[in-house]
């Protein structure tokens, strides 16, 4: 199996989703934000707040070139799909899941999670801006859309392994 990535807005389910699919299919399960803290031995705030979100995004399109090419899951960073050279190195990929998810479920699964600062009430007007500029790009670099609106994470995983064998 080639590796399988999973693109989506932040709260979409790709860490928790990922997770389950990795243990269904036996494979390792990568978090692109995970690896990006290991690589730079910093949280992903201390670098967005030390080096910007430019050093950021060039650290993450490094760690996603580095990913395996086989027999993995890949969860991605929320905004990965912002980088052109992160777009077109995910479209040359068989297995890339967008996992769809209405702003207003998104709002609910994230309330009260801090580490979320852009989805807080006061954010909300600049979340759904990030959120409809990001769809198209999801749509554009992934072969799978899956609506992860009122589904359990099994139900999901099952939608995404049935939808690999077609």
């Amino acid at each position: 199996m080639e590796t399988m990535y999973l693109v989506g807005f932040m709260g979409a389910g790709k860490t928790s989703i990922s997770q389950e699919l990795a243990k269904r299919l036996s494979v390792p399960v990568y978090d692109t934000d995970k690896e990006i803290v290991k690589s730079s031995g910093k949280s992903i705030n201390e670098i967005f707040a030390t080096d910007g979100e430019a050093k950021f995004r060039e650290i993450e399109s490094e760690v996603l070139q580095k990913m395996p090419s086989e027999e993995a899951i890949v969860a991605t960073g929320g905004g990965i799909v912002g980088a052109e050279r992160n777009r077109l190195f995910l479209r040359e990929k068989a297995n890339v899941v967008f996992l769809y998810t209405e702003l207003s479920e998104i709002i609910k699964r994230v309330e009260g999670d801090d580490s979320r600062p852009l989805l807080q009430k006061g954010n909300l007007d600049a979340a759904e801006t990030l959120y409809r500029s990001r769809l198209p790009l999801y749509r554009e670099t992934a072969n799978i859309e899956i609506d992860t609106s009122g589904k359990s994470i099994p139900a999901i995983v099952d939608e995404i392994v049935e939808r690999m064998k077609n």
